[in-house]
């Protein structure tokens, strides 16, 4: 079981791994619409595969890992409503980085064109048990985007408020991720945002 309020190194790793590789996903995905060249395109779709299958591993392992180690307390100076908001980001990212590849997958293995799935050109990924059909591969290809969207929003939202308890509010919430990092000292005149406690709706 994890102690104390900040999180244990595993999780730390697991983290930022899974941000990094979604947020170059994101940009793979994006550029990989806009090239012209067939043979680059093909190659640029096969890591984008390649990476997803590596999200969906890691993120696999991560929910096990925080089955099994558990969470540390919440910050003390959070409020009622901010512990739940965070908990229901923090939960729907989790998720959200299994469905996102998992959507993929599904892409992939509906599509008619019954291409192959290269991991890293090391081995083939099996398609999942599903019928390619263009209605089935439409719908995959749209959920897949739009998962992929809602998350990189939960992304944005999540870092500024994560910013802005370490900018404004000079806590430790985010210290909390990154070991070494202290709460941003306070200069002469700075205004002192109000703390919420626990008790606070």
């Amino acid at each position: 079981m994890s102690r104390g309020t900040a999180y244990d190194p595993v999780s730390i790793a697991f983290h930022w791994t899974i941000a990094a590789l979604f947020l170059g996903q994101m940009a793979l995905g994006l550029s990989m619409e806009r090239v012209k060249s067939m043979a680059l395109q093909f190659e640029l779709i096969q890591w984008h595969k390649s990476f997803g299958f590596l999200i969906l591993v890691l993120a696999s392992l991560r929910l096990g890992w925080r089955i099994a180690a558990g969470a540390p307390a919440p910050d003390a100076g959070l409020g009622a409503v901010e512990r739940r908001a965070a908990a229901l980001v923090q939960g729907a990212l989790l998720a959200l980085t299994l469905m996102v590849p998992a959507a993929g997958w599904a892409l992939a293995s509906t599509s008619t064109l019954g291409i192959p799935s290269f991991a890293f050109n090391l081995v083939i990924v099996p398609p999942l048990p599903l019928t390619p059909s263009a209605p089935a591969e439409a719908f995959w290809r749209q959920s897949h985007k739009l998962l992929a969207y809602a998350a990189l929003a939960l992304v944005a939202g999540h870092a500024a408020a994560a910013l802005r308890h370490h900018m404004l509010l000079r806590d430790a919430v985010l210290a909390r991720m990154l070991p070494g990092l202290s709460p941003r000292p306070a200069k002469p005149g700075d205004p002192q945002p109000s703390r919420r406690t626990s008790r606070d709706a």
